[in-house]
């Protein structure tokens, strides 16, 4: 008998099944928390990285590269022998293919493979060492394919949530996620310089992830993925993409022309290794190209005295008022001008100081 309770069994279990939760709650207690809340934020950011992963996935591609090598060095035959392999995403419905320039470099095919397992040979249209970019073309592309949308990497901020897709150690189309942490970070680039305002992420980025994408929580393309700081060589933590900006105006020039096109002064400049090796600050001119704007405007290269003795030409220290301490800072304020734009150029001719202003020209 329960509480003087009687009656059959079936009954009894009936009445303690609905006293039971009642009799275990003490006085002043309540009881258990809610966790819809909790449950509906993490299915909610869940389902955003699976619908993204659904949509831009068959927009990742899966690059393999060859070349070709002697047999022996007793023979002329030749075989093809793999290089190496990246990630890639499709920039164009026509067949055009993102990815990065040290995936594809000094390679002498190139193979493309899709979502789908299919998979084609591709060429190498443009190519920019300089910002680790590169964009292929599909020989015979198929129809329908999918591209990403481009977001705005000025928008960014540390904390943001991000994707990245691509092939890490050749496992085909695999998502990490993580967040934005830390912005315009600088990164060395294939040709040895300096890629500026790169994306720093804790999103996995490992070998074979290079030339993937990394997208925002809308889908978006906001960056490229590059390179990882390991000493391991395996991911650690920190990754690096080239903001989608730089992406924007990079890859329509090499699609048009097959590299970067920067206006020009029209002069020779001594290399960072011999002005280090003289301790010279700035930039020397070693000369000068008749009836370019960097003559026109009265610069000066190296000449030759009297007695036959060189004399240092014109040294650039400064144009618009940012200091050229080597090639790289004059290469990446070059950059951020176009042919017809007048340029002051600061530099010196002994010791007098020089105020010249340039227009600049189109590359040849």
């Amino acid at each position: 008998m329960l509480f003087g309770l009687s009656g059959s069994k079936s009954l009894r279990a009936a009445l303690l099944k609905a006293i039971l939760p009642l009799l275990l709650l003490t006085p002043g207690a309540s009881a258990a928390p809610e966790t819809t809340d909790y449950l509906s934020f993490a299915t909610e950011d869940e389902a955003n990285s699976t619908e993204i992963f659904s949509k831009a996935s068959p927009a990742v591609v899966y690059v393999t590269t060859t070349t070709l090598r002697r047999r022996s060095r007793f023979s002329l035959d030749v075989m093809e022998i793999p290089k190496g392999s990246g990630s890639g995403f499709i920039w164009h419905a026509s067949g055009l293919i993102v990815t990065n320039y040290h995936v594809v470099a000094d390679a002498n095919r190139m193979r493309v493979t899709l979502q789908d397992g299919s998979s084609y040979i591709a060429e190498l249209i443009g190519g920019a060492p300089e910002k680790d970019l590169a964009v292929l073309r599909l020989l015979e592309p198929p129809k329908d394919l999918t591209t990403l949308p481009l977001g705005d990497s000025t928008e960014l901020s540390v904390g943001r949530k991000v994707l990245a897709i691509g092939n890490p150690f050749g496992l085909d189309t695999t998502l990490t996620t993580g967040v934005v942490s830390a912005l315009g970070r600088e990164i060395r680039a294939p040709s040895g310089r300096q890629i500026r305002g790169v994306v720093q992420t804790d999103a996995a980025i490992n070998p074979g992830n290079s030339g993937g994408p990394l997208l925002n929580s809308l889908g978006q393309l906001i960056g490229v993925n590059t390179a990882i700081y390991s000493p391991s060589g395996a991911s650690a933590g920190i990754g690096f993409a080239i903001p989608v900006n730089t992406v924007k105006e990079v890859v329509p020039q090499l699609i048009s022309y097959g590299r970067i096109l920067r206006p020009i002064m029209g002069l020779e400049l001594a290399s960072d290794r011999w002005r280090r090796r003289f301790g010279i600050e700035g930039l020397p001119v070693v000369r000068v190209f008749p009836g370019l704007p960097a003559a026109e405007a009265g610069l000066r290269g190296i000449s030759r005295s009297s007695r036959g003795d060189l004399r240092i030409g014109d040294i650039i220290m400064a144009i618009d008022g940012k200091p050229t301490n080597n090639h790289d800072d004059y290469l990446t304020i070059m950059e951020d001008h176009k042919a017809g734009d007048i340029i002051s150029v600061h530099a010196l001719r002994g010791d007098a100081e020089l105020e010249l202003d340039v227009r600049l020209t189109e590359s040849q």
